[in-house]
Order: structure tokens, then C-alpha cells, then sequence
């Protein structure tokens, strides 16, 4: 099972997810969220994951020039695109940068399971986060969730991380209800919005070891 640790901005965060055995680790280039970071201090970061871990650069409807800046400091193994990227836009970042691309749709209802449709065969992969509560700015990282039993009518061979909510305390519960494919966390692991807390991680990878 994948495990990714997102919204970084630290070494102490980094070195935790690292040495827990996270398999991916995502930082977040987005102004309005308190986990934003300046795409050359995640390129620092990104440095000492490096064959270790998958790095992924997450973003909302981030423009052509903000991606190549992103792209060139960072060198992300992964994009993930978080915003109302169309099935078209997610075919031309993946021509432009020649990386996989990870598509996020927020999910409520079983319905929301018909947007996987259009973007198989271009998205690599797909997020499914809950979908953001009345008011937020934030497309992710709002700690909510959603029934994770929806979840069982993802179409066979839709590779996915689910997000939205997670933390030690429910992990075992989405594993048992949703099967996933791998998890992602990040307001779960944190103290304070935006401040990852050490051990946090470590018990969250507690939880899931114990679930699995």
C-alpha cells in the first residue's frame, strides 16, 4: 500500500515520512494554503527523498509558466493537479513535462465516481479527496471525509490514493471499508494547519501497519 505524506515544508516532517517508510511525499504550491511552499525550498527537500521516496508537486489550476518554474527546481517524479483540470488540460501538462500526472476529484456521493470516466486512459493516476466544506478556499488539507464504502464502485484496474480526513485514528477504518490502494494524509499529521507533527506521522504509520 502507498503512503503519501503531503503538504512538507520541512527537514524534521521529511526526515519522520522517510524513515516511517512513506512511499510518496507531496508538497503543495498552492498561495492559499497554509502548506504552500516556494518551489525552490521543495526542490531543497525533494533533494533528500531522492530514492527513497516518489516526489510529488501538487497544484490547482496552476498556468504553463508556474509548472516549468515548479518543474525546474523541484523535479517532481509525479504532478499532481488538484483543481478543475479538464481531461485536456491533464493530456498537455503530461506533453509538456513528459511526468505522470495524478488527477484529484473530490468525491461526495457515488455519483461523483462518474468523473473518473472522461480523464481514464490520460491521468495515471487518481486522488479522491473529499469534497471541500461550504466556504473553504482549499480544493484538499480540510480535514474532512467522506463514506468511504463509495469507493467500491471505482471501476476495476483505476489506480488511487484515497485522501480527505485521515489520521491514525480512522486510518484502519478506510482501509477496511475502501481497500485502497494507498492512503494520503496531511492536515492528520499536523498539530496546527500547516505544521506537521513528528509524532503524528509515526503514529499513523502505527495504525496502518496494525490494520494491515
Amino acid at each position: 500500500m502507498d503512503i503519501k505524506i503531503c503538504g512538507l515544508k520541512t527537514d524534521e516532517a521529511l526526515a519522520a515520512a522517510l524513515a516511517e517508510g512513506a512511499t510518496h511525499v507531496g508538497f503543495i504550491f498552492f498561495p492559499k494554503s497554509p502548506r504552500n511552499i516556494l518551489p525552490e525550498d521543495a526542490g531543497r527537500l525533494r533533494a533528500a527523498a531522492r530514492g527513497r521516496a516518489g516526489a510529488v508537486a501538487v497544484t490547482v489550476d496552476a498556468g504553463d509558466d508556474f509548472l516549468d518554474r515548479i518543474v525546474a527546481a523541484m523535479q517532481p517524479d509525479l504532478l499532481q493537479l488538484h483543481g478543475r483540470e479538464t481531461p485536456e488540460r491533464v493530456a498537455a501538462v503530461k506533453a509538456r513535462h513528459g511526468l505522470p500526472v495524478m488527477k484529484a476529484l473530490p468525491v461526495g456521493t457515488a455519483a461523483d465516481l462518474d468523473g473518473i470516466a472522461p480523464y481514464r486512459g490520460v491521468a495515471d493516476r487518481f486522488l479522491f479527496d473529499a469534497r471541500p466544506p461550504a466556504g473553504s478556499e482549499l480544493p484538499g488539507g480540510n480535514g474532512v471525509s467522506f463514506d468511504w464504502t463509495i469507493l467500491a464502485g471505482v471501476p476495476r484496474g483505476v489506480d488511487y490514493l484515497l485522501s480527505g480526513g485521515l489520521n491514525a485514528g480512522n486510518a484502519a477504518d478506510a482501509i477496511r471499508l475502501a481497500r485502497p490502494p494507498g492512503l494520503d494524509v496531511s492536515s492528520g499529521v499536523e498539530s496546527a494547519p500547516g505544521v506537521k507533527d513528528v509524532g503524528l506521522i509515526e503514529a499513523f504509520f502505527r495504525a496502518v501497519a496494525a490494520a494491515r
